[in-house]
């Protein structure tokens, strides 16, 4: 689940009869081992190539070798490194291209690179003195492409069909056995007739990885920089849902980058925190907000950091009001644990984290600002997914369907409903408010713990208040 670290080759030039050499590995260095996370997606790649290593078990039995392996995913997830560790399991030849590497204008030239790369395979098999090869073709969607969605001319399509050919064409008895992976972060686009079984007859999913994964995949790539004693690498893998494997890579580089620009001999915990914060959002700006709108972001970040206090206790990690990227200040959490399902409570939870910063602003300047645009659309994207789920009051609903008007008017409720009692928390919590503004103000960053102490030395909260009366279907 690590970044692809290894450039791949590519077929380039303008020849229709030569493909560079570049795209020609002997047998690639990378283990499974050296993959971090993955642990299914290895286990099943590992089984679907056993048929290369166990050629003569596999005729005795009359089964039909694989003839591709099709590995799907979002980007940076380590599919090329899955390939390469493939061909080093089965000590087989190793050719990587891109799907973009064999479309031209010219007629004809996409489809005679293709020719040309399973030849190169074999060829290249039997220099080496190998029984087997694999071609790994990298974003594949693009030379794979529904036949006809191409309307400019039919260069795609000859050469997708040119595949097809060379993939039905592979024998059973051949003396170079030819496996066919590929990668895409687009199977919707593909064509059905290269997912049919005989052509990828496979289909390997490469997630993001979980908290177990990062913590393997960030372990992997901290080997070799030295760590001071205060590094908590489970910390930061509980900070980082939702990165992928290049993503981690680049957390450990960048704090290591940190670490090099002050002088250290070793990383320490704030330079990856620093790092997670680079690694989402960018580099620090130089950007310079008058008092005033300094004092506007801190009650903003102030308001979104108690409610997801009050939301998910222990969940903030971090509040900051330096610019990054388009962002004027942030609150990064770090949820106890990784979560794929969501109740109506945890959706209406978040929706009353997104409204914050913008009452937070109301409440003590008694008018808000611009800066929570984005805010808004994530509330209603999320009532949308309310009702969208069947966890509103209308029901089991067809997105198609449903009336638009009735749609808005739920959405609306539930947007006001979550109003209403964050406008109640945030005046309970006003003092508490302030104090923190005043800390971002100041030293324009403030941790979790600093806000809990603060939040834990408050009068208890009276009883929540209900939300409104929802909207009748």
């Amino acid at each position: 689940m690590v970044l692809a670290l290894y450039q791949t080759g590519a077929l380039r030039g303008a020849s229709t009869t030569k493909v560079a050499a570049s795209g020609a590995v002997s047998v690639p260095d990378v283990r499974f081992d050296d993959i971090g996370g993955q642990a299914a997606a290895k286990k099943e790649l590992m089984e679907a190539i056993e048929f290369i290593t166990r050629r003569d078990q596999i005729a005795r039995m009359g089964i039909r070798p694989l003839k591709g392996i099709l590995l799907t995913g979002p980007p940076g997830t380590g599919k090329t490194l899955l390939a390469k560790a493939a061909a080093h399991h089965t000590d087989s030849v190793f050719l990587a291209a891109s799907g973009s590497s064999f479309v031209e204008m010219y007629a004809g030239v996409g489809a005679q690179r293709v020719r040309d790369l399973f030849r190169r395979a074999r060829e290249t098999a039997r220099k080496e003195r190998k029984n087997s090869a694999i071609i790994f073709i990298d974003e594949v969607e693009v030379l794979g492409a529904r036949r006809g969605s191409h309307t400019s001319h039919m260069e795609y399509d000859q050469t997708l069909n040119e595949l097809l050919t060379q993939m039905d064409g592979i024998a059973v008895d051949e003396e170079v056995q030819v496996l066919v992976m590929a990668a895409t972060n687009r199977v919707d686009m593909m064509d059905p007739a290269l997912l049919r079984p005989g052509r990828f007859d496979r289909t390997v999913s490469v997630d993001l990885p979980d908290k177990e994964a990062r913590l393997a995949i960030l372990q992997l790539h901290t080997r070799q920089k030295p760590l001071a004693d205060d590094v908590d690498l489970e910390a930061i893998a509980r900070q980082t849902f939702g990165f992928s494997g290049a993503h981690l890579e680049s957390l450990a580089n960048e704090a290591a980058i940190l670490a090099l620009r002050e002088g250290l001999g070793q990383v320490h915990q704030r330079h990856f925190v620093e790092a997670v914060d680079k690694v989402m959002l960018g580099e620090k700006l130089d950007r310079k907000p008058t008092p005033e709108e300094k004092r506007r972001v801190a009650v903003h970040e102030a308001g979104h950091a108690l409610v997801g206090e009050w939301v998910e206790a222990g969940s903030v990690a971090t509040v900051t009001i330096t610019p990054r990227g388009q962002a004027l200040g942030y609150v990064r959490t770090h949820p106890a644990d990784d979560r794929y399902l969501h109740t109506r409570t945890a959706l209406e939870g978040r929706i009353r984290v997104a409204l914050a910063g913008f009452l937070a602003e109301e409440l003590v300047f008694g008018e808000a600002s611009t800066g929570a645009a984005n805010d808004f659309d994530q509330a209603v994207r999320l009532a949308r997914h309310i009702v969208h789920a069947g966890l509103s009051q209308l029901g089991i609903v067809d997105p198609e369907t449903l009336n638009r008007d009735l749609e808005g008017a739920v959405v609306q409720q539930i947007i006001a409903d979550q109003r209403e009692m964050v406008a109640w928390f945030l005046a309970e919590r006003r003092p508490v408010l302030e104090q923190v503004a005043e800390i971002l103000v100041d030293a324009e960053v403030a941790d979790g713990d600093q806000i809990r102490r603060l939040l834990a030395d408050a009068p208890p909260l009276p009883p929540v208040q209900g939300p409104a009366v929802p909207v009748e279907a």
